[in-house]
């Protein structure tokens, strides 16, 4: 259960930085890297905690960014 969690927090996060750059490299590079931190997260609690917070600090970091954009509007 735990890990269908973790990937939808992936693919979620994934999502979020294909939509906030928009740059094919950088999401397939991220898309990538969460994939195999999705993959980490199931051999232990302190690495799925991990990945939980760099989730959070993307998305924070998005919401950031589309704050920012629209300020400069």
């Amino acid at each position: 259960m735990n890990e269908r969690v973790s990937m939808r927090s992936v693919t979620l996060a994934s999502l979020l930085l294909l939509s906030a750059c928009g740059v094919s490299d950088v999401a397939t590079t991220a898309l990538t890297g969460a994939k195999l931190q999705a993959e980490q997260a199931g051999q232990g609690k302190g690495v799925l905690d991990k990945v939980r917070a760099d989730l959070d600090a993307a998305a924070k970091a998005d919401q950031e960014r589309t704050a920012a954009a629209e300020s400069e509007k």
